[in-house]
């Protein structure tokens, strides 16, 4: 009986070893480049990977930090990584220009652009309006500079009331304190801290986010190649549903999200990427569309324009139709998408 006793334990330790390298055999691999170094909003990753989410889906996924949305985007491309975190509206000149090896997006995970003209409220500039007759500063590949002339048509405003300084990102907000500009472009989420950690308060900034002036264009989304989606389907549509996992849990406690960050870069500035990522759910995640609707609903018709207006905006003679831009093939059901479950 003992010795029986002794076989069945020894047997029963063995085939958990072995499922448990089994499982681990079976994991799919994922690589995975994020947009730009941690800052709050990539929480939800952090927690998905520390919490079990991915590899309950069978994945294993390695995360890394990114140089910007054209440099994820490029290296998703060039097969360098499987997945990454960029701009929808860079897609529809890199796939104008790439229709042999193009890059879809296939998670929405910010329902708004974060593209926006940034001011002090001294300056008195609250509507686009008041833009006119004032000098703004801008990068020249800035997003939010190369968008202007449709965000300037779409509001009214004539473009060429407004006068232009060529600055370099790091020198925004500097100058605009200092008063040599009176307001920059850039995401809402790095123009706000940049002008914060310049002696700004958080009071004293004025936001003219494009979005909430007609130019409802989609942000970031989740990208990978043509080719990766062909033959991995499947692998997507696991990413999409921890990624879902990992936002709710983040949205629920960004401080443990962030959390999840700094246990990976120590030089995170923990309480600050809290309020940056408390500043992108009100400015680009938990929108009204998205609370209605559930994460990742993307709207044809509204998709179709921002590819038009984007094409306008970089010049694409040429611009891809929505279907070689954007696919939901990956996304689980409405009911699974919700914001709270």
């Amino acid at each position: 009986m003992t010795g029986w006793f002794a076989r069945a334990i020894g047997a029963a330790v063995l085939g958990g070893v072995l499922l448990a390298a089994a499982s681990a055999r079976a994991a799919e691999p994922v690589k995975f480049v994020l947009d730009w170094k941690f800052q709050g909003n990539h929480a939800i990753w952090g927690l998905a990977l520390d919490r079990g989410y991915f590899a309950r889906e069978g994945l294993a996924v390695t995360m890394d930090q990114g140089s910007g949305s054209g440099d994820a985007i490029n290296k998703v491309a060039s097969k360098v990584y499987d997945v990454g975190f960029a701009d929808i509206n860079l897609l529809v000149k890199f796939n104008a220009d790439n229709p042999g090896n193009r890059v879809i997006a296939f998670f929405v995970i910010f329902e708004r652009s974060m593209n926006a003209i940034v001011a002090l409220k001294k300056s008195g500039i609250a509507a686009p309006k008041d833009l006119a007759g004032k000098l703004i500063g801008g990068a020249p590949g800035d997003s939010a500079r190369q968008m202007f002339p449709i965000f300037a048509r779409i509001t009214g405003l004539d473009p060429a009331s407004v006068r232009w300084q060529t600055i370099n990102p790091t020198l925004r907000a500097p100058l605009l304190i200092k008063g040599d500009v009176d307001a920059i472009t850039g995401f809402v989420s790095g123009t706000v801290f940049d002008l914060i950690g310049a002696g700004a308060k958080r009071d004293d900034i004025a936001l003219l986010q494009y979005s909430s002036f007609g130019l409802d264009l989609y942000g970031n989304a989740l990208v990978t190649s043509a080719d990766f989606a062909a033959k991995h389907p499947d692998a997507l549509r696991k990413f999409v549903r921890a990624t879902i996992a990992g936002m709710r849990d983040a949205i629920a406690d960004p401080v443990a999200g962030v959390a999840s960050l700094k246990k990976r870069e120590p030089l995170v500035d923990q309480a600050l990427e809290v309020e940056r990522f408390k500043l992108v759910l009100d400015a680009a995640m938990l929108t009204p569309e998205v609370k209605a609707k559930g994460f990742g609903t993307v709207d044809a018709g509204r998709l179709a324009r921002g590819v038009a207006y984007v094409a306008e905006a970089f010049g694409v003679a040429n611009p891809p139709k929505v279907a070689d831009v954007y696919s939901d093939a990956f996304l689980p059901p409405a009911a699974q998408r919700q914001v709270a479950r």
